[in-house]
């Protein structure tokens, strides 16, 4: 019997490491080609693992809340034909027929006994580095741990990662550094003379208290990564926003008397969402510097215009899928790709691609019936526009003949921008520049 070695599969631009949430296969399990066999989480997108092969689940490498990085082996099947590992070392001119079947199942055995290790340290571990409020990998601890690292250097190393997150790579880094020479060593807690004023406490929360008529409710995984990203949003930008009212009458007036003819042609819905995107990507178009990303002290200004749209999921949770090259389609293609990525998130069936890559995001928070909201940034962009609910109110009109007062269809647009990089002139003005399109739109438009 020969043996398969299932990999974690490259999941789309920049995901590198995913969590394993459901195992939906035990040990000694038939697998189907093709059929899942494990279900794993990114950031924000929930995606199975089909098998490449017949055979049986022979052992599980890692475990639920195990982080595995893209490539690692998860499993081991059990096949019927000869492995891929071993028709290789067979056909190899340095050894021998039975060296190359030897060589595969010898290094299949150290791999899994590594493994093996590895997890029966993996509570001890965790337990040496419980008092860190940063998230570090089972691979970044236990090299921490084999390399007699303690809490403080890993938490002063400078990480890479999404969000800085300490990777294999940092911590090697540091490793070689260290024994080079390059790199000091933690500061002892002996006090120096410099150290005369005690360094400021951590903050920390406020404690809760609890009776017992209360309910606790566990967050959940989704929640926890929202909570997560929403903070380090906050402590990254600062945060400012520009908020401008606009009149939507003419395009209200058009969608209702166009909405039933695109149905029964496109087979699609038309709702105001592809109409406001529209808008924004040709805006962005215009202000190229609000088309942009920071890294560090650079500024990275983005070629494509890729929009994220914020959409709920099936447990009420929010998710940010992309655009891609929104200001390239035509109301057609942007009611047509709003739909998609709507009715996926709905129904759970987003792929790790569809979110990866926005450079600019809008949220409907009038979906709520909100007038107006002030949303945060969704990293590494630096603004995000909320639309607010379109209400029939009063309003001034202009004419010729002077002005009167009439029923209009306006709505608020609300823009959070990072001052960092965005003033507040170049924030305002591309505010202003959606609601001229807005306002604008031809009432005699074809589609």
């Amino acid at each position: 019997m020969a043996t398969f070695e299932l990999k974690l599969p490259k999941m789309g631009e920049s995901v590198a490491e995913a969590t394993i949430t459901t195992w939906l296969k035990n040990v000694g399990d038939t697998i189907e080609m093709d059929e899942p066999v494990l279900e794993i989480a990114t950031d924000k997108v929930d995606s199975e693992v089909p098998s490449e092969v017949d055979g049986v689940l022979k052992e599980i490498l890692f475990q639920v809340d195990d982080v595995v990085q893209v490539g690692q082996t998860i499993a081991i099947i059990e096949t019927d034909g000869d492995s891929a590992t071993d028709a290789a070392s067979s056909s190899s001119n340095d050894s021998t027929p039975a060296e190359a079947t030897a060589q595969p199942v010898e290094a299949v055995k150290a791999a899994t006994a590594q493994v093996d290790r590895g997890m029966a340290t993996a509570g001890k571990v965790d337990n040496d580095y419980a008092n860190s409020d940063s998230f570090y990998s089972p691979l970044v601890k236990n090299i921490a741990k084999e390399e007699n690292i303690s809490l403080e250097e890993l938490e002063a190393i400078n990480g890479t990662g999404k969000d800085g997150r300490v990777t294999k790579n940092d911590i090697l880094a540091y490793v070689e550094d260290k024994k080079a020479g390059k790199t000091a060593p933690a500061p002892a807690a002996a006090p120096t003379a410099a150290a005369s004023k005690p360094a400021a406490a951590p903050v920390k929360a406020a404690p809760v208290s609890v009776n017992g008529e209360d309910e606790i409710i566990e967050m959940s995984r989704m929640g926890k990564l929202i909570s997560h990203h929403m903070i380090a949003s906050v402590q990254t930008s600062a945060h400012v926003q520009s908020f401008i009212e606009a009149d939507v009458t003419t395009i209200w007036n058009w969608r209702k008397k166009n909405k039933d003819a695109f149905k029964a042609r496109e087979g699609e819905n038309l709702t105001f969402t592809p109409i406001f995107m529209e808008a924004v990507a040709t805006a962005l178009k215009e202000f190229p510097m609000m088309n942009i990303s920071v890294d560090g002290d650079k500024i990275i200004k983005r070629k494509n215009v890729n929009l994220g749209m914020a959409a709920a999921l099936p447990d009420g949770n929010l998710i940010v899928p992309v655009i891609k090259n929104a200001d390239q389609l035509n109301l057609v293609g942007m009611a047509k790709s709003v739909n998609d990525l709507a009715n996926r998130a709905r129904n759970g069936k987003l792929k790790p691609d569809d979110t990866q890559g926005g450079t600019y995001t809008v949220t409907n928070v009038g979906t709520f019936g909100s007038v107006l909201g002030t949303p945060i940034i969704n990293q590494p962009q630096v603004g995000i526009l909320a639309l607010g609910a379109i209400r029939k109110v009063p309003a001034v009109i202009e004419t010729p003949d002077g002005d009167f007062i009439g029923v209009r269809m306006k709505m608020f647009l609300s823009h959070s921008y990072d001052h960092r990089v965005v003033n507040g002139a170049l924030g305002g003005q591309f505010v202003q520049r959606v609601a001229q399109l807005l306002e604008s739109f031809d009432p005699n438009r074809t589609i």
